[in-house]
């Protein structure tokens, strides 16, 4: 049995869900016990469940969740890339029929398609790609919507009074968590122009982060990181990048063109990312995963 201060320090980590089924744990172990000591069973025995069947009736997921959506982009030579950049080049190496088995090679840049930007992006000394903490890449996610401002304002900008308006209606933003910039421009990534949003005068514009809504997270919360829907956690008309300067020197990462946030709900959602581990990167491309339920 576990001493009183070792119960009282696991639960107070807990949810008040998660406290509940670790207390009915506790007590259905305390009752087997006891009933192993009355009919002189080695408790023991009953401490070894079989194993169930891989993927049968009996499998469990180890974390349960009723939704589970893919916030990736497919990525091909097709997809929208910041001017100047090389999109993805994929060259096919063996054929099943030929060598009997499949395999390409890519060359390809970091931050193309659905990608992280690791602090060394913006900061001399910031951490590279596998260097990050990869207990920050499982996050609550905190989904900010702005599309009907995006409709009237392709340069809109998540404000720190959207964050705090967020917070009054679903609490103070967890800890750890991942702020997640939904504008709806995913639906624009089939249409490399209206994806860059560039004008007559070939100047970008597309939704990101305000500086004051980035100092707010830094100073007076506690963020992992920011995902958003577009090409940059800047604006596409920022010229000096303060937001990737600010977050990004401060140690923290970020996701950019992520897909399908308007189908994911505010609050209660959970983001798993998928990020590079190659030695020295500053990004590469992430797989992003939401669930919640």
């Amino acid at each position: 049995m576990c001493a009183p201060s070792v119960i009282e320090a696991a639960l107070s980590g807990m949810s008040r869900r998660d406290a509940l089924h670790f207390a009915a744990g506790m007590v259905a172990g305390a009752i087997g016990c006891v009933s192993c000591m009355a009919t002189g069973t080695n408790c023991s025995a009953h401490d070894a469940p079989s194993d169930p069947p891989p993927g049968g009736p009996g499998a469990k997921r180890m974390i349960a969740a009723d939704k589970i959506l893919d916030l990736t982009h497919t990525l091909s030579p097709t997809f929208p890339i910041w001017p100047g950049n090389e999109p993805i080049k994929i060259t096919n190496k063996s054929t099943f029929a030929k060598s009997g088995f499949y395999s390409n090679r890519w060359d390809i840049g970091e931050h193309h398609g659905t990608h992280l930007d690791a602090p060394a992006h913006c900061s001399a000394n910031g951490s590279t790609a596998e260097k990050i903490e990869p207990s920050s890449f499982i996050a609550p996610a905190v989904v900010i919507d702005i599309r009907e401002r995006v409709k009237k304002d392709s340069d809109a900008t998540v404000t720190a009074d959207e964050l705090r308006a967020w917070e009054k209606a679903h609490g103070r933003l967890p800890k750890g968590c991942a702020v997640c910039l939904n504008s709806g421009w995913d639906a624009k990534a089939g249409d490399a122009k209206a994806f860059l949003g560039t004008d007559a005068a070939n100047k970008l514009h597309f939704p990101g982060f305000s500086k004051g809504a980035t100092e707010f997270l830094l100073n007076e919360r506690d963020v992992a990181g920011l995902l958003v829907d577009t090409l940059s956690i800047d604006t596409g008309s920022a010229t000096d990048f303060p937001v990737h300067k600010l977050w990004l020197g401060a140690g923290k990462w970020a996701v950019e063109c992520v897909a399908n946030l308007g189908k994911v709900p505010p609050s209660g959602a959970t983001v798993f990312i998928g990020a590079p581990k190659v030695a020295g990167a500053s990004g590469g491309p992430t797989r992003v995963l939401a669930m919640w339920g």
